[in-house]
């Protein structure tokens, strides 16, 4: 009975599992269809975020675009707007110190004093850097270089940049060329060689000197100015580069509180007149080497001229030449049709010392012969046959 029994009890517990395990077989089979009916609409919400997603996405994209467009224009025409301004106020500067220049000449040749001359070669220095740096400012905001009609001298282009920078006694041409730019290339040249003598000035002590040459390698011609100044780092030889090559243009607002218009418009000049600008190399000095490379385009072999011009002379001219000259209703002298000048200040002169009554008598020939000699040479400069300035001057 015994072994009947536990048969029987074994059979019972078979019949049990067999029918749990039944019930759970059906059990997972519904939690899986449950499952994947979750999972279905799991997936199909997800999908539907997704693509509400993207479409916001989309959405955000183009109202971005949008918006950095109207940032852009807006910035644009921020950029454009001051640009005119300045180049308005920058031309009206100009065309200020371009009569003022007109009447110190006037002056000049009238007043042909040993004092009086001295003076007022100093005010027409100052006049020149005030009219260089009002030029520099409208051509930086799109006003043209202006043209001239002839070629110049290399010679005469650096003397013409040197008479334009203040500390202009510590620049030192060391050497002649049979060299002339020509007339399309004279003003821009000139303009961006004196941002390179007035940054090599500005960036040395007083009584560093300023060295320039010239070299020819192969095809180009190379204006290589030398400076005993403090150098650049990588970093800033890297962002003069960039903006020297003028494939960076920066705006006006990232000029600084003290804009800095020098490289910027030397890379504006170099892109647009096909020469360029190195700054990268050591000077003799230790400091920096600037190096203008002009290709045979901008420049040809120097052609003597054939009749020697007559000196000017410094003597007081008659009263009758200045009062035939048409005047404005405040009685200031009208402004004839303006030629672009290749020399705006003298550089030749030299500081003197101070001289005893002993030397006064015997010295007198000596400074007047010089001060005509400076006087001819500024003047020979400035009347070298050019055509006038592209684009109205007046405001």
């Amino acid at each position: 009975m015994s072994r009947d029994a536990l048969a029987w009890c074994l059979v019972a517990l078979a019949a049990i599992a067999v029918a749990a395990i039944a019930v759970l077989v059906v059990r997972n089979r519904a939690l899986g269809r449950k499952k994947r009916q979750a999972e279905d609409s799991l997936t199909t919400q997800l999908n539907a975020a997704k693509s509400q997603l993207l479409q916001t996405q989309a959405e955000l994209t183009k109202y971005q675009k949008e918006f950095d467009g109207t940032i852009r224009e807006a910035e644009e025409a921020s950029e454009e707007s001051t640009k005119a301004v300045l180049k308005g106020s920058a031309s009206f500067l100009q065309s200020l110190a371009a009569e003022q220049m007109t009447v110190l000449e006037q002056i000049q040749r009238k007043y042909g004093g040993d004092a009086v001359l001295g003076d007022l070669l100093e005010v027409t220095h100052a006049n020149a850097q005030m009219q260089r740096k009002a030029q520099g400012i409208a051509v930086l905001c799109g006003a043209p270089v202006g043209r001239r009609s002839r070629p110049a001298s290399v010679y005469d282009v650096v003397r013409s940049a040197q008479s334009q920078i203040r500390n202009f006694r510590r620049v030192e041409i060391r050497q002649q060329t049979g060299v002339a730019l020509k007339a399309s290339a004279v003003t821009p040249v000139a303009l961006a060689v004196a941002e390179l003598l007035d940054n090599a000035a500005s960036f040395s002590q007083q009584d560093a000197p300023i060295d320039v040459t010239f070299q020819r390698i192969q095809n180009n011609l190379c204006i290589m100015i030398d400076d005993g100044g403090v150098g650049m780092n990588d970093e800033e030889k890297q962002r003069a580069s960039e903006l020297l090559s003028g494939d960076v243009v920066p705006r006006l607002s990232q000029l600084g509180n003290q804009p800095k218009f020098g490289f910027p418009l030397i890379g504006l000049l170099a892109r647009q007149y096909g020469f360029r600008v190195d700054v990268t190399g050591d000077s003799r000095y230790g400091g920096v080497r600037a190096v203008v490379l002009l290709p045979e385009g901008l420049w040809t072999e120097e052609q003597p001229s054939p009749v020697e011009q007559e000196p000017v002379s410094i003597a007081r001219v008659p009263e009758s030449g200045t009062q035939s000259r048409p005047r404005t209703v405040n009685g200031l002298p009208k402004r004839a049709s303006r030629q672009t000048p290749v020399a705006v200040a003298s550089v030749d002169q030299e500081e003197q010392p101070p001289r005893t009554t002993e030397d006064s008598g015997r010295s007198s020939g000596r400074s007047l012969g010089a001060l005509g000699a400076l006087q001819r040479g500024t003047l020979s400069g400035r009347n070298l046959d050019s055509s006038p300035t592209e684009g109205s001057q007046d405001a």
